[in-house]
């Protein structure tokens, strides 16, 4: 039995098919960064799972992609996790989340492949390779136009008096904005990008104010920018986007994108099912 994990940094999804490509079950936890999460919730998280406790001994594979994997170091940290939860699975694959979103849009063909949810990211995929602008730093230098960008902002502007006075009124109605409460959760909580994704919700249920459109399409010319416009590829080059805030955002971005001269390809708010498809094709076949 193989277990395939579209991992963000809010939330995990957990599929596990068998050789005869049949699903077995499905779970979900809650983010498994080893940037912003310690090892023991990391465990805790994964502990958690009825369907993964009760399954464990039959994994035999498992493909994780996740959030904050960019780097030698989190991919270790994890994948002995993983190794010590599911103690006889045989293979162990722990890839960036951005390798997940290529495997769940462009599959084998050449795309420019973005992920706008709780964080951001990019790369050029050649159809067997990809190519990153830079290793992403995470969400208090990069990240642009996430969920994590737009809470920074959303509360700069608050304290700062820059936002309108009734948006203002419902956001404080919406948040605790109580300053020591935003610090704790800032400085001594793991998954400080989550806390600040939250806010972001407000800008869901805010779309058609002049203000929130304004700061939405600043933040995705932003991510144009860096993201998309900076690999230099030709203007016709697809374009995929996965997350939370691209899907719900999708009018928009799509407004940015032909103003920055490109077309929107697809929109994908959750990767895991299109992940599985490639599983079966690629792992099982």
């Amino acid at each position: 039995m193989i277990l395939v994990a579209d991992g963000g940094s809010t939330k995990v999804d957990w599929v596990a098919i068998d050789n005869n490509k049949n699903e077995i079950f499905r779970a979900n936890t809650l983010g498994l960064n080893p940037n912003v999460v310690s090892s023991l919730e990391l465990q805790s998280r994964m502990e958690s799972s009825k369907e993964l406790k009760t399954y464990k001994d039959s994994i035999s594979e498992i493909y994780f992609y996740g959030a904050g994997l960019g780097t030698s170091t989190p991919i270790k940290i994890l994948k002995g996790i993983l190794q010590a939860f599911f103690s006889n699975a045989t293979k162990i694959v722990v890839e960036e989340d951005i390798l997940g979103a290529v495997y769940a849009s462009a599959k084998n063909q050449e795309a420019i492949v973005c992920i706008l949810g709780t964080g951001a990211n990019s790369c050029f995929y050649d159809g067997k390779t990809i190519e990153c602008i830079a290793p992403s730093l995470g969400y208090i230098i990069m990240d642009e136009a996430s969920g994590n960008y737009f809470g920074k902002r959303l509360l700069r502007d608050y304290f700062y008096n820059k936002m309108p006075a009734d948006i203002a009124a419902a956001f404080n109605d919406e948040f605790d904005l109580t300053p020591d409460v935003i610090k704790h959760n800032l400085y001594k909580v793991d998954n400080p990008n989550k806390y600040l994704a939250s806010y972001a919700k407000f800008m869901f249920n805010h779309q058609s104010n002049s203000y929130i459109k304004k700061l939405v399409k600043k933040g995705f010319n932003t991510f144009f920018t860096y993201h998309v416009l900076n690999y230099g590829k030709p203007k016709d080059t697809p374009i995929y986007f996965i997350g939370s805030i691209a899907y719900y955002f999708g009018d928009l971005l799509k407004e940015v994108a032909q103003e920055n001269g490109v077309t929107v390809t697809g929109i994908i708010a959750k990767p895991i099912d299109n992940l599985i498809e490639y599983h079966k094709e690629v792992v099982l076949s």
